[in-house]
């Protein structure tokens, strides 16, 4: 079917069908993006004007799962499916592939890359095996593809910059360049924490940019080495920020003000207390 043909009447059925399942969902993305019957804005937009809200999307399952909400999960679990149906309805458009190629691609490489599980090597191996062995397939599919192949190669310009700093230490520790432990990444921050502050005397705001990035590197590497997710940690501190930011608010509203009105060190003392709180609740029951 072209993108420019109306859908027959049996999809029109199964727009209509609430157990139509992925097949409804599919000609639902048809039909928003037919040009005689769709949806203006769907019609104007393109790989590029969609790839923003897909990210978005990705972050609301992470917000999702860490407030634990699991009925806002499932809601945004399915605005970031659409969005694979989107980017699969345009390429089909422009003649690429569809979705019914996405679903086998990475039906193919799930049994590719699980031959313990689909194939005939042992399933007796420990987690850690399994991931090694996942990364040696990885790497193998990169060799394949590239001319050159690096051994940073495939790590996604677009990730989020911690995430993507850890992945691309992963990979060159694979190969030997690396720290021995973590007091070695300690001692390197604290390197760049004096190198960061040089830069700040010298007043050198393009340098000072450069350490501070160089210093936010490292403590990734130490998230790597310490088992620590950083993009987790950060939004952690981010929530307890919050929480604590919004207790401050509380506290202030009952006594009739608020933070722009009180001093830095009535804030700092509420703040403090909120904190002792947390690490000492009191006793219920």
């Amino acid at each position: 079917m072209s993108p420019s043909s109306p859908l027959p009447s049996d999809d029109e059925e199964l727009i209509r069908d609430p157990e139509g399942g992925m097949g409804r969902l599919v000609a639902i993305m048809a039909r928003l993006r037919d040009p005689a019957r769709g949806c203006p804005w769907d019609i104007e937009q393109d790989f590029d004007s969609i790839a923003p809200y897909t990210i978005e999307e990705a972050y609301e399952v992470a917000d999702a799962i860490a407030r634990r909400d699991h009925e806002d999960l499932r809601d945004e679990l399915g605005d970031l499916l659409f969005q694979v149906v989107y980017h699969a309805a345009l390429a089909e458009e422009a003649g690429r592939f569809g979705f019914a190629e996405v679903v086998r691609g990475i039906s193919d490489k799930m049994l590719r890359r699980h031959p313990h599980v689909f194939g005939d090597q042992s399933r007796d191996k420990s987690a850690a095996q399994q991931t090694r062995d996942w990364e040696r397939i990885k790497a193998a599919e990169r060799a394949e593809r590239a001319t050159a192949p690096s051994a940073l190669d495939g790590v996604t310009a677009g990730l989020p910059a911690l995430t993507r700093a850890v992945k691309l230490q992963n990979r060159a520790a694979r190969v030997g360049f690396d720290w021995p432990d973590a007091g070695a990444v300690l001692d390197k921050i604290a390197e760049e924490s004096r190198e960061l502050v040089e830069a700040r005397d010298a007043g050198d705001r393009d340098r000072l940019a450069e350490e501070y990035g160089d210093l936010m590197f490292v403590m990734a590497n130490l998230a790597r080495h310490l088992g620590i997710d950083p993009e987790g940690a950060l939004r952690q501190a981010n929530a307890k920020f919050t929480r604590r930011f919004h207790g401050i608010e509380a506290a202030l509203a009952e006594r009739g003000t608020r933070p722009e009105h009180v001093t830095l060190a009535e804030m700092d003392a509420l703040w403090d207390a909120m904190k002792r709180r947390e690490r000492d609740p009191a006793p219920t029951g």
